[in-house]
């Protein structure tokens, strides 16, 4: 097991091809199209995440690779081999499901063996690939439980080692974590994080948790109404959005339609609705003036005052309307003299200065807000 761990991590470092790829995919349930026309790579030995609203497409995308749906057009390769018409069962990949879906009349190691004996695998290997399974998630000491025995965490492990025991060149990630509580969540994150680092297999998770796609990804594909808006890395997306959807989903942000009223090469000058002018980055090349865009301003880049501060960039007058105590940070809602609502987040400082009417200054720097295309 040693070696095999080893070999497959040296790949997921090393590897350039791909485990999956779709190829102008799309599939359509009556008149509904769940995925349009969509395009996608995943590395060998990538933990990629696929995030999204509610009805995006993207368990539908899931889906497809893993054999439960068969796509109206275009095509599934895995690992350079079109599956498109393969079953399920016949697929060199594993789903973990939300559910666990585990048998509740059978214990740990025989929900684990299932698929093994299906096979028609010998007992003895059977009992070698289970207590390999049970080592990787820790769960030995529960083999002979079942599962109305186990929390929520050690039921998922027990499914993770199900699906693991077939050793697939691609695991797939139906919300894996979306039963648990907030605390044994943040818990799992981390061990499936090791799990996939130990392992080096391709790992494809569908979530719709911003926060869960960022910390564990690789590379994430941002969906909407059945198309990918943006593939990029956890920063990439955070940092570099390219569309208003995607700032607004990935996080908290302030966006503020306007038009393009003067461009340079890196830096452009906006007029909001209200009259408001902001300096932003061009993510893309400037467009011609008069142009529709959209202001993305994080909370967190907005700093509050309450007394001018001596420095450029953007600054404006308003006023709390709204202020959250969340522990680490201050949410406050600022409402500015031109008539916009600004969301920011200020660290937990021990200050009792700032309250809801206080007369405040918000400022950020040009390079700390993006303008995005409205189209």
């Amino acid at each position: 097991m040693a070696q095999t761990v080893q070999s497959a991590t040296t790949t997921a470092k090393t590897g350039t091809q791909p485990d999956v790829e779709l190829r102008r995919v799309l599939k359509q349930f009556g008149a509904d199209l769940a995925v349009r026309q969509l395009d996608l790579t995943v590395r060998q030995g990538e933990f990629f995440s696929i995030l999204g609203p509610s009805g995006c497409g993207k368990t539908t995308t899931l889906r497809l690779i893993a054999g439960f749906e068969t796509p109206t057009a275009g095509d599934v390769l895995i690992q350079g081999t079109n599956v498109s018409t393969v079953p399920a069962h016949r697929r060199p990949v594993n789903t973990v499901f939300q559910s666990y879906a585990l048998f509740d009349h059978m214990s740990v190691k025989d929900n684990i063996a299932f698929g093994l004996k299906i096979r028609r695998l010998g007992a003895a290997q059977v009992r070698d690939r289970v207590a390999e399974a049970l080592r990787l998630v820790r769960m030995e000491a529960m083999a002979n439980r079942y599962p109305a025995q186990l929390s929520g965490g050690q039921q998922q492990r027990v499914a993770l080692a199900r699906a693991l025991v077939n050793r697939p060149a691609v695991m797939l990630l139906d919300e894996p974590l979306g039963a648990l509580d907030q605390k044994l969540r943040k818990q799992m994150q981390v061990e499936l994080s090791n799990l996939h680092r130990q392992l080096g297999i391709t790992f494809i998770m569908v979530t719709h948790d911003q926060e869960e796609a960022l910390s564990l990804s690789d590379r994430i594909a941002v969906m909407n109404n059945g198309q990918i808006e943006q593939i990029g890395t956890p920063s990439e997306i955070y940092d570099r959005p390219r569309t208003p959807f995607v700032a607004d989903f990935i996080g908290d942000t302030n966006l503020l339609p306007g038009r393009v009223d003067q461009a340079h090469p890196a830096q452009v000058q906006v007029t909001t609705e209200s009259g408001l002018r902001v300096l932003a980055q061009a993510v893309q090349s400037p467009g011609p003036t008069a142009q529709d865009v959209v202001v993305s301003v994080r909370p967190e880049k907005i700093s509050l005052s309450l007394s001018a501060p001596g420095s450029g960039g953007n600054c404006y007058q308003g006023q709390v309307s709204h202020l959250m105590y969340l522990g680490t940070h201050l949410h406050c809602v600022v409402r500015l003299s031109s008539g916009e609502a600004l969301t920011v987040r200020q660290p937990n400082r021990p200050t009792g200065a700032i309250a809801v009417d206080t007369p405040v200054y918000v400022h950020w720097a040009a390079d700390d807000c993006l303008v995005l295309d409205a189209a």
